[in-house]
């Protein structure tokens, strides 16, 4: 700021007029008393804290810009004061659709009957059955998906021979094909979506009748069977109609080539199956379903609201130690299997109690804290067995959405366990707590390739950030970034400070950039773990430690938190923790990873562990309804298919 005249002046004792009065201030009075009777003269004039268009302080400009006179210069304030401000907006979290299941149409079989009906003798001799059979289909009413009514006809004119009939009867290919469509369930899948009606074997009536019974059941089983390898692939529930957290690239399915090789295989039963995803997750989830649909119900209920402390009494205890005993493992069983054999019935929680439930809480993933509560008795006893079922059913449809193999060494995060797992071939070397995003600011569902690791790393905020959270501050007190250890930078790159921006001018849209410098405080702490993504979001580590003592930990804007960072990166990159930590003490750096590491930050209520035991947990952010209500859909739009 300029410096002002040193000159002493007397303040008159009299006005002779505002003006006159406001020459003398602006030269005799110290700013921030000009600033004061200012605001009394002319009833409060502009916020200090604001700043013109051009980042310049109001403030300063009031008294500090020689082109103005001094009358100009009390005016000019004044004149500020009815700018436009832009509105306060926000940027919106992605939202959730409502689902549309793609329709049915009727075949077109117009050009296969035209191929029936010019069907020369020859062509019928030559043993292109096919062609004489074809004029069946007129009149036949078939609904199918768009993309599989039109493979069928374009196969079938392209290659006018049966895939399913041998002569007048079903061929063991077809067999196959119907006994793996009726199999369907053992996969969650709805098996009256794939049924077809197999005609009957002999020869009985007309021989017309047969064909056409015979040429009619080839399309609805071709029909049926490029279905349910579509389903079986890629799940029946395309996910990015879902909502915008879902993010899954499309899976390529050639359904002309898949009825080729269907032409040409001994064996369709295996091709079939094929289609399914080859992991151990959805082996384990099928073994799952299949035990729970042959079990009974839970047999033993505890009050889901059950609340206890060591010394307190209630009958529900001994339900939940029953349950405990009912499913120890070796390791459990060894310590604690004869102190649980004489106290199964007990209703008083005594202190030899204890470290049974510390322990069946440390193998349920929650915090080992000895008081039984809501939490605990979910993880404990469960949910009703239609609940599992439904669980594991929307996980087996889940994983179609992944690739079929998972990667022998991956980075596995299940957003409901609130885990991050490193899986190093086919091992399971990690498995650390994590912190994922609030209701608010859920974490998208997606699958991505490790790249690099930050250490002591900047945080770019997000824009959501900025506008959302920031900005509101910013506009009255400008300069806070400056002294928070923010970067502010221009579209250009050149970094600016805080303060000589107007906030007060953006909305939705700030067009600058802000990081965070390295340091203790910041946000994604002394590393970070990177798979550029559209959605910004990252494994990190974070100054706020005490929430990995929780057992809910929705607590980010997004990215992921882990327990130990160090140990992931070192992972990631095929090092060992000493080697992580000597990149840390030498300050601000990246480093690139040797192998491009397969990453899902994945959303599953039902997973197994790494003994393949199926565990259940809380849908955090209620999608498993949004994937219940498109099942029901497709469904309702398949129901008349059959």
């Amino acid at each position: 700021m300029k410096a002002f005249p040193s000159k002493p002046i007397l303040l008159p004792i009299l006005f002779a007029g505002t003006l006159a009065f406001t020459g003398t201030l602006a030269v005799g009075v110290t700013q921030a008393g000009a600033q004061s009777l200012f605001q009394n003269i002319f009833g409060g004039g502009v916020r200090s804290s604001r700043l013109d268009d051009s980042g310049y302080s109001q403030r300063k400009r009031r008294f500090d810009d020689s082109r103005y006179s001094n009358e100009q210069k009390v005016r000019k304030p004044v004149e500020r004061a009815v700018r436009r401000v832009a509105p306060v907006a926000k940027i919106s979290a992605p939202s959730y659709y409502d689902y549309k299941a793609i329709g049915l149409q009727r075949v077109d079989f117009a050009s296969l009957v035209a191929i029936g009906q010019s069907a020369s003798l020859d062509q019928v001799a030559s043993g292109t059955a096919f062609r004489e059979a074809a004029s069946g289909l007129a009149g036949y009413e078939l609904l199918a998906e768009p993309d599989i009514a039109k493979a069928l006809v374009q196969y079938y004119s392209e290659n006018p021979d049966f895939i399913w009939v041998t002569g007048d009867e079903v061929n063991e290919r077809g067999r196959d094909a119907v006994r793996v469509l009726g199999e369907a369930a053992s996969y969650g899948l709805p098996a009256e979506e794939y049924a077809v009606s197999v005609p009957s074997s002999g020869l009985s009536g007309d021989a017309a009748v047969r064909k056409s019974d015979l040429v009619r059941f080839e399309m609805a089983l071709s029909a049926r069977v490029l279905r349910y390898a579509h389903d079986a692939m890629g799940g029946r529930v395309n996910p990015n109609k879902l909502s915008g957290y879902h993010d899954f690239p499309e899976k390529p399915f050639d359904m002309v080539a898949a009825l080729k090789i269907l032409s040409l295989a001994s064996d369709a039963r295996g091709w079939l199956e094929a289609q399914h995803p080859d992991n151990e997750p959805y082996k384990a989830l099928r073994v799952e379903l299949e035990a729970l649909e042959a079990s009974a119900e839970n047999e033993i209920v505890v009050d889901p609201k059950l609340v206890m402390k060591p010394g307190q009494t209630n009958p529900e205890l001994g339900k939940l130690l029953h349950l405990i005993a009912r499913d120890l493992d070796d390791e459990m069983g060894g310590e604690y299997g004869p102190l649980l054999a004489g106290a199964v019935d007990s209703e008083t929680y005594g202190p030899e109690l204890v470290p049974v439930i510390k322990a069946a809480q440390q193998k349920a993933g929650l915090k080992p804290d000895g008081v039984v509560g809501p939490r605990t008795v979910a993880a404990l006893a469960g949910t009703s067995k239609a609940d599992r079922i439904n669980k594991v059913v929307i996980a087996l449809e889940q994983l179609r959405w992944l690739p079929s193999e998972l990667g022998e060494t991956r980075v596995f995060i299940n957003q409901p366990a609130f885990t991050a797992r490193f899986i190093e071939n086919g091992v399971e070397k990690l498995n650390m707590r994590a912190v994922v995003g609030k209701p608010s600011n859920q974490t998208s569902f997606f699958y991505d390739e490790i790249e690099q690791v930050d250490y002591n790393p900047y945080w770019g905020v997000p824009q959501s950030i900025i506008v959302n959270e920031m900005l509101p501050r910013l506009r009255n007190d400008p300069g806070y970034l400056d002294r928070a250890g923010y970067e502010v930078t221009d579209a250009s790159g050149r970094q600016i400070s805080s303060s000589s921006v107007n906030w007060w001018a953006y909305g939705s849209k700030v067009p600058y950039s802000v990081r965070q410098s390295p340091s203790e405080a910041n946000a994604l702490g002394e590393l970070k773990i990177l798979f550029p993504n559209k959605h910004a979001i990252y494994m990190h580590d974070t100054p706020q430690k005490d929430l990995f003592n929780r057992d809910m930990r929705a607590f980010s804007h997004g990215c992921v938190r882990l327990q130990d960072p160090r140990a992931m990166a070192a992972a990631v990159l095929g090092k060992s923790v000493e080697y992580v930590a000597g990149k840390l003490a030498q300050g601000h750096s990246t480093e690139r990873t040797s192998l491009k590491i397969p990453v899902y930050v994945a959303y599953f209520t039902a997973w197994p562990d790494k003994n393949g035991k199926v565990e259940y947990f809380d849908d955090i952010y209620e999608r498993d309804a949004h994937v219940d209500l498109a099942m029901e859909k497709t469904d309702a739009v398949r129901a008349p298919s059959s």
